[in-house]
């Protein structure tokens, strides 16, 4: 973590580095090009369309000259003077009231033209021509900068356009060139990394090149990789323990318990015991059976775990291996406690599938023996087969005493099984849907749980459907 810590403000440095350079060098053409091309501040206003509109209307009276009042108003806006410099005697025969005092009110006609291209005494001066005269526009000192001597090739002019876009398309291509060479090599030194990034989650072995800006990166990759490699072996080692655990002990469980239950058979049958005597052999015999599908199914959930249950995968028609199973409980449930209702339509006679038809089986009659384990006075179980474009789905659902809304959500979310809250021994959710889930993944299918419709449990197994080979 120190080494990408130092890695991060050194990118940051470099990449802060180039863009400062690369902004540098386009701030100084850019620079150089306006100086040399722009003679003039550009503006929509013009001195010299002002001095020939003024000079324009500028009317001699019976009172002398006036100019009209806008146009006044206009120049006292801008605080600009005027006056107007007799065509014959060369002297200012009309001036505006802010005329400053020093300025010459006789010129020569080396004065006047050198004022039509320049400045009155430091005033940027624009002239029009009047009727008996030239008039003079002057403005302040710090509102114009006038090029006297400035003139420029016609072609200069005239190439203007081209220049701009060709020095345009300069500036683009050095900032591709700049960009270019200076990541070239944080480029394929950024590679390998984000490769060996993206391939962490696979569980692989990783080593990236210790080398260039992000060395120190490339190393806490390395390091990464092999913690996660150790972590894995524990794990398998973990993992392989615990299946073997749970396999060994199965197997030390099974022969005392067939004894057990081979011994509880015997006294049940014995004509010399009394009515709570033989009620008690029963339980034994009953607990015995449950203890015996538990080992069952802590082995099978064990072996669907570590992938060591193997899948006998091929082409069988759903309808019929749930209706198979429908039927081997309607036979075993003598007291009719719980009757089951076979809701699939009568046209659908077959739902193709890929499947491994007794974990299938397996999977369907844990959800009836669920509904019957967990109402003990009974309930009505509902079983369907149903379809769409590109699945087969198995519902059961019963309309018992159902589970609490956090109960769901910790089944839906839990991925092992839990316990109810309640005193009962035998009231256990969880363990028989864990097989199921893990039958239906290797089956690629899904299973949603949720409250019935008819108040009590449901589960849904959805499986991709396959195309009917005869």
């Amino acid at each position: 973590m120190k080494n990408t810590r130092k890695s991060i403000p050194k990118l940051i440095r470099r990449f802060v580095g180039i863009m400062l350079l690369s902004v540098m060098l386009l701030v100084i053409l850019n620079l150089v090009f306006f100086v040399v091309v722009f003679v003039r501040n550009t503006s929509s206003f013009s001195p010299w369309d002002m001095a020939d509109e003024a000079a324009a209307i500028l009317q001699l009276t019976d009172q002398g000259f006036w100019l009209p009042d806008d146009m006044a108003a206009r120049l006292k806006e801008r605080n600009a003077w005027a006056i107007l410099i007799d065509e014959e005697t060369h002297q200012v025969i009309w001036h505006t009231d802010n005329l400053p005092d020093h300025i010459p009110l006789k010129y020569t006609l080396s004065d006047i033209t050198e004022l039509t291209r320049g400045y009155v005494m430091g005033y940027p001066a624009f002239t029009g021509k009047a009727k008996d005269g030239v008039l003079v526009l002057g403005f302040p000192k710090d509102r114009f900068w006038k090029h006297t001597r400035a003139s420029w090739d016609y072609d200069f002019i005239a190439g203007l356009p081209r220049n701009m876009l060709i020095i345009l398309a300069v500036n683009t291509v050095l900032v591709f060139l700049i960009y270019a060479i200076a990541n070239s090599t944080l480029l394929r030194s950024i590679k390998p990394i984000i490769n060996g990034i993206q391939d962490l989650p696979g569980g692989s072995p990783i080593h990236v090149k210790e080398k260039g800006v992000l060395s120190e990166l490339a190393e806490s990759i390395n390091k990464t990789s092999k913690i996660l490699q150790e972590q894995a072996g524990q794990l398998r080692k973990k993992e392989t323990a615990r299946a073997n655990w749970i396999a060994g002990v199965s197997h030390d469980i099974r022969t005392p318990l067939s004894t057990v239950m081979g011994y509880a058979g015997q006294l049940e049958s014995a004509e010399n015991l009394s009515a709570d005597q033989r009620k008690k052999a029963a339980a034994i015999i009953k607990q015995s059976k449950r203890m015996k599908d538990l080992i069952s199914g802590l082995n099978l959930a064990s072996r669907l775990e570590y992938d060591m249950q193997p899948l006998s995968i091929k082409q069988e028609n759903a309808i019929t291996i749930v209706r198979q199973v429908v039927v081997d409980f309607m036979n075993m449930d003598i007291e009719d406690k719980f009757p089951i209702e076979w809701k699939t339509a009568d046209h659908l006679f077959f739902c193709c599938i890929n499947a491994d038809k007794s974990l299938l089986k397996r999977a369907v009659s844990n959800l009836i023996q669920n509904s019957i384990t967990h109402n003990e006075n009974g309930c009505t179980i509902f079983v369907s087969v149903e379809e769409d474009s590109h699945d087969c789905r198995i519902c059961v659902e019963d309309d018992g005493t159902g589970i609490s809304d956090e109960q769901l959500y910790r089944l839906n979310h839990t991925p092992h099984y839990m316990s109810c809250e309640t005193d009962r021994g035998d009231q256990r959710h969880g363990l028989g849907l864990l097989i199921v889930k893990q039958i239906l993944n290797g089956h690629h299918g899904e299973v949603f749980i949720s409250h019935s419709g008819y108040g009590g449990f449901r589960v849904v197994l959805r499986i991709p459907k396959t195309l009917y080979i005869y």
